[in-house]
């Protein structure tokens, strides 16, 4: 691989920045963040390209040894919800164009993270001649067809993703069902697909004694608990898991449940399903078993997963999840609803179990045989850390990129360039 070999990771709204927890600030920001790092580590530089939301961000900043973060002018810099972004991918590209330009930065090779992204990196292609790799992290057939009318995403969303499936050289999928989903409806061509999972930071997130990590996080030594890490949002439900915690109190096994996640920003949507939630767990009558934790970052959430004896997440609808592997990584089992990439990262009997979204009973029936089970708990915790560390390790995702770029950069050397298809939209 040579050495300097110059890559360019463009994602418009998740900065590797950002403070993890707020409004669209979770998963895509971590796997940027770890991808760019791991990436550098081995040889490459890397300038992942961000919109400038603050007055007061530097144009650019080296946040890891060979990485560095380029903030672009598109629009006022301030906050707004990605969904919002859209009509300012034109000047976002500008932006890009011009700092090359004003720098004389090279690049070999673009990766955009998001459908917007994926807009700009398929036009760069044909304008720069260098090959383009596109992870969509969640598309919107599968956002669309889960959330419905509550599906904000712009109208054009979906048509801009089938232009880029077919304009880019290659589109990564993060499980085997993403995978068939961009076969089936977007009409990708499997030769141009590579399956590569996302991944969990093993040094980050290990086991820690519970006696030590409850004690750690303010909770009693004694006592079953069940942990939920992740954002406050509708599509996660974890109104699920405190009906679930209704039906086991009605059972006479009461549990605590210990919430990790939200934003205290007023008015922001985190805050009000929090909000919701507690008035829910009013409702219930497990207001009293419910601690809401609040935002925690993450050198501090493995306390939290390992003070709890089982986690928790089912939502009713995830493209991948990276809060499911952390659990795994510091040795929990985890109940999780059985949807896109949950289903690729828990193995069910093994490494946790797998129920069906939006039931309660399905859960409360699954964390009864569990928690009753310490044996069973400790074995599946064993066997989660395990297939982490030889299946979901940033090092192992960070070299099967690499290998993907090496192949393609081969290709582009080697062979004339794929016959060019530009993704049409207004405003260049």
């Amino acid at each position: 691989m040579p050495k300097r070999t110059r890559i360019a990771l463009v994602s418009e709204h998740a900065s590797p920045l950002a403070l993890l927890g707020g409004e669209d600030a979770g998963g895509q920001n971590v796997y940027v963040d770890e991808l760019g790092r791991h990436l550098a580590a081995l040889g490459y530089a890397v300038d992942v390209f961000t919109r400038r939301d603050r007055e007061d961000r530097p144009e650019v900043v080296e946040w890891a040894p060979g990485a560095r973060v380029v903030h672009l002018a598109a629009g006022r810099a301030a906050f707004l919800p990605k969904d919002r972004l859209w009509a300012l991918m034109p000047a976002f590209q500008r932006s890009f164009l011009r700092f090359m330009l004003r720098t004389g930065a090279r690049y070999d090779l673009l990766h955009g993270h998001f459908w917007m992204s994926g807009w700009v990196v398929a036009r760069l292609r044909c304008r720069l001649g260098i090959p383009a790799v596109q992870l969509f992290h969640a598309t919107g057939m599968t956002k669309r067809r889960h959330q419905g009318e509550a599906d904000t995403s712009p109208d054009e969303r979906v048509a801009v993703e089938r232009e880029v499936v077919h304009a880019v050289d290659r589109v990564i999928a993060q499980c085997p069902a993403e995978y068939n989903e961009l076969i089936e409806e977007y009409g990708a061509d499997p030769a141009r697909l590579s399956i590569i999972p996302a991944a969990v930071n093993t040094g980050r997130f290990f086991p820690v004694p519970q006696a030590e990590a409850r004690q750690a996080v303010g909770l009693p030594a004694d006592g079953p608990v069940v942990v939920y890490v992740g954002r406050m949002l509708p599509r996660k439900d974890v109104g699920n898991l405190l009906r679930a915690a209704a039906l086991l109190r009605e059972r006479d096994l009461p549990v605590r449940v210990l919430l990790v996640g939200g934003d205290d920003t007023p008015g922001s949507l985190a805050a009000c399903e929090v909000a919701h939630l507690r008035e829910l767990a009013r409702d219930l009558g497990v207001a009293d078993r419910v601690i809401f934790a609040g935002q925690q970052q993450p050198d501090r959430l493995r306390l939290y997963y390992a003070a709890g004896d089982v986690a928790v997440t089912t939502p009713w609808y995830e493209p991948f999840g990276l809060t499911p592997l952390e659990a795994m990584a510091c040795g929990r089992p985890v109940v999780g609803s059985a949807v896109g990439g949950l289903t690729f990262t828990i193995q069910d009997g093994v490494t946790g179990v797998l129920v069906p979204p939006r039931d309660p009973a399905a859960l409360a029936a699954a964390l009864a045989h569990l928690l009753g089970r310490p044996a069973l708990r400790a074995a599946m915790g064993e066997a989660a850390r395990a297939r982490v560390e030889r299946e979901f390790t940033w090092t192992t995702t960070a070299r099967r990129t690499a290998l993907l770029y090496e192949a393609l950069l081969a290709e582009r050397h080697g062979a004339p360039p794929l016959r060019e298809r530009a993704v049409g939209a207004e405003g260049e």
